[in-house]
């Protein structure tokens, strides 16, 4: 059964940091790329980070650049580093597993994987 299980999210005040893991099972996903989406209060969820299956790509949100870093260790856990953190970034932030890249930028509806997600709260 493939899981992807978030961890790490919680209640911050503003400029503060977070980390999110996203621990992956189920399946080889040594060559998927993975990526983070978001979705706050009354929203529309939003792509917030991908990288690619070797690590040597990432791509990020106009909202979250310079301030987000994501990377991964292996084929089964990935990670959000999420600095100078805004209440903006108050949302559900959900890990997520597909064989493209490009499906993340481009058509997330069509993603692969998707984990239950993890409350980020940052508080002004």
């Amino acid at each position: 059964q493939v899981q992807l299980v978030e961890s790490g999210g919680g209640f911050v005040q503003a400029g503060g940091s977070l980390r999110l893991s996203c621990a992956a099972s189920g399946r080889d996903f040594s060559t998927y790329a993975m990526g983070w989406f978001r979705q706050a209060p009354g929203k529309e969820r939003e792509f917030v980070a991908v990288i690619n299956w070797n690590g040597g790509r990432t791509y990020y949100a106009d909202s979250v650049k310079g301030r987000f870093t994501m990377s991964r260790d292996d084929d089964k856990n990935t990670y959000l580093q999420m600095n100078s953190l805004k209440p903006e970034d108050t949302a559900v932030y959900s890990c997520a597993a597909d064989g493209e890249i490009a499906t993340f930028l481009r058509d997330p509806s069509g993603v692969d994987y998707w984990g239950s997600g993890t409350l980020v709260t940052v508080s002004s």
